[in-house]
This record gives structure tokens, sequence and C-alpha cells, in this order.
């Protein structure tokens, strides 16, 4: 859908582009941007390499683990279903630090082994859909919908992306943004909890 949505931009830029006589423009600024594009990459590159090897050395450190241990009574408290030592809490734990540091390339693989073995855990429990044909399909649990919609809304400490991308683009206080942010996720995060547990409290009556 978005490859559509995206097409009908540019062909709708370039159309008007010809009939206001401004092509010259369009080839410019289409120039222009491939251009910025290329070089927020090479940036952005280089905060990635800087933040995961820094999460690399906490990670060898120990105080990943420290950490996980730590908000453990959190994880309980938002996934109260998934057993205690079930490899899919150490993954959640490890995906929200990332989260709330900032480090959103580092959570991704963290994210994605949580689900793998949210979806292992829902396959022992057999909850399964029958689908429109008749054959089986796989149905996100209630677990993997938390652990989503946290996620997206995730606290974050150091908004590293939103620091990069104000740098590249000549921002004079690129770290002005870290107050804002803190206020805006910690809303986010706190109505996602206040969401989930709702909708949990009533799918349990």
């Amino acid at each position: 859908m978005l490859n559509y949505i995206w097409a009908c931009m540019i062909l709708i830029g370039v159309i008007y582009g010809a009939m206001t006589g401004r092509m010259a423009d369009v080839t410019n600024a289409a120039l222009d941007s491939a251009g910025d594009a290329v070089s927020l990459c090479i940036t952005m590159i280089g905060v990635m390499a800087l933040w995961v090897g820094l999460m690399e050395i906490a990670q060898k450190s120990g105080l990943i683990a420290k950490l996980t241990r730590g908000i453990q009574p959190f994880i309980s408290f938002l996934f109260p279903e998934i057993p205690k030592g079930h490899p899919a809490r150490e993954y959640i734990s490890t995906n929200l630090i990332a989260n709330v540091l900032g480090l959103g390339w580092a959570c991704t693989p963290a994210g994605l082994k949580a689900m793998e073995e949210l979806a292992k855990l829902e396959a022992e429990r057999g909850n399964l859909a029958y689908g429109s044909a008749g054959g089986k399909e796989r149905v996100a649990s209630n677990e993997m919908c938390t652990f989503l919609i946290l996620n997206i809304s995730s606290l974050q400490l150091i908004p590293v992306n939103m620091i990069a991308y104000r740098q590249q683009y000549g921002s004079v206080n690129p770290a002005g943004i870290i107050a804002p942010a803190i206020v805006a996720t910690f809303v986010s995060t706190l109505v996602a909890v206040v969401y989930c547990k709702m909708k949990d409290r009533r799918r349990r009556v």
C-alpha cells in the first residue's frame, strides 16, 4: 500500500512540475534529496555503530543482565502468564532496556526473538484458530499484543535517532529534544500499560 502512495506522490509531483514549467526544480530536488539521503545514511551508520558497540559492552560487562533482573517485577506485572524462567522474559527485558536507552537498532533482534518465543509458548498452549478455508492459523496472543504495544510506545531516555537527525540537518541544539521526548514517551508508555491492563482484565472477565 505504501508503495502505491509513494508512487502517486512522485507522479503528482512530476505532473505538476511539467504543467508549471518547473521540471528543472523537480530534477534538482530529486538529485539533492538523493545526496542528502546518502549523507544521512553514512551519519546514521556511525551513530548505530557507536551505540550498538556500547550495548555490546554493557551486555558483556553484565550490566544488561543486572538491569534485566531488576525489571523482572515489572515484566511479571505486564506478563503474568509467562512462566518464570521462560526465555521470552529475558528477550523482552533486553528489548525494553535497549528501547529505553534509545538503541532502536540494538533492540530489534531481541524483539524478534521475544516474538518467536512467545509464538512457541502460544503453540504449546494449543491456542490456534481456524481460518476461513478450514486450515489452522496462529493468532497473536495477549502477551504478543502487549509486547508490541509496549515496544511501539516505549519510554526513551536518550532519543538517539532524533538527535542524529537534528545534528545532520544543522540544529543549533540537537540534544534539546531529550526533555520533550522523555515526557512524550513516558506518557505514551503509561497509556500503553493502562490500556493493556484494561484489555487484559476485560478478557479475563
